[in-house]
């Protein structure tokens, strides 16, 4: 039973780094180096601590984003 829990529990964080990938994608960064996602990822992180307008501006550019393909 243990290692069935650990083999589903393998499968989710997969399909969650998957699904994560994907965001990557989506925002046209597939090319980009590693140490710059990193980079942006780190400053966004810091930009939206304690910032509800900028989160609340973010999140509407992602969610106009996922509508135009339907997700």
């Amino acid at each position: 039973m243990a290692k069935s829990m650990s083999s589903d529990a393998r499968k989710k964080d997969t399909r969650e780094k998957i699904e994560l990938g994907g965001l990557i994608v989506k925002a046209g960064l597939r090319y980009e180096k590693r140490a710059l996602l990193l980079g942006l990822l780190i400053d966004a992180s810091q930009r939206i601590k304690g910032n509800e307008g900028e989160k609340s501006r973010l999140i509407a550019i992602g969610a106009e984003a996922f509508g135009d393909d339907g997700e």
